[in-house]
């Protein structure tokens, strides 16, 4: 089974054999490749009851659990990664779960489709709805994207706070596209992040 291009990235940026925590894990997808591919000690936080049995029947150490609550209950520096893949913009206080994700993990992944790629800026500006695209596929009545977060609102963000960036890949389609200009070009940003310098 292949990955998403976002989460194979990042299982190809965690190092072998470290502790991992992806909240959001959806069916474990990410764990598993983790875990079979590169030795990792990986566990799930999943609010979805139907993903956690799917990542549980692979084999997987999956708990029900809302990242906008449960993460408090996870030590300080336990883990070498905390990864949060297409997740941030569906909680409902992403400033409070990025502490907690830099707090818990040595260092984060975050990945989140870009609300200001050309194509959905065109689909507001010429239809004058909300955009239903590949990425972002539910109308605006059902989707689970409460904050609408774009590259340069993340960049601002981590900048505003002291966090490092570590890298940062950009997508287009199942592509990698360069720094400049993603924030209209990408849409799909993937960020590997730690606190200080």
């Amino acid at each position: 089974m292949s990955l998403r291009p976002d989460l194979a990235l990042i299982a190809a940026h965690v190092a072998p054999g470290g502790r991992v925590l992806d909240i959001g894990c959806g069916d474990g997808a990410l764990m598993a490749a983790l875990r079979d591919q590169r030795q990792v000690d990986a566990r799930g936080l999943e609010i979805d009851p139907a993903n956690v049995a799917a990542a549980v029947a692979r084999g997987l150490s999956v708990v029900q659990g809302d990242a906008d609550t449960d993460l408090a209950d996870y030590p300080s520096g336990g883990f070498d990664y905390a990864i949060l893949s297409q997740t941030l913009q569906t909680t409902r206080a992403p400033d409070r779960v990025l502490d907690e994700l830099l707090r818990i993990g040595r260092r984060a992944f975050v990945s989140f489709p870009n609300f200001a790629h050309w194509g959905v800026r065109l689909s507001l500006m010429w239809g004058g709805r909300m955009p239903v695209t590949r990425l972002l596929p539910s109308g605006w009545y059902d989707t689970p994207n409460i904050h609408h977060v774009t590259v340069d609102d993340f960049r601002a963000f981590l900048a505003a706070r002291a966090i490092t960036v570590e890298r940062a890949w950009f997508l287009a389609g199942d592509r990698q596209r360069g720094a400049w200009a993603a924030n209209l070009f990408a849409e799909h940003a993937i960020f590997l992040l730690r606190r200080g310098n």
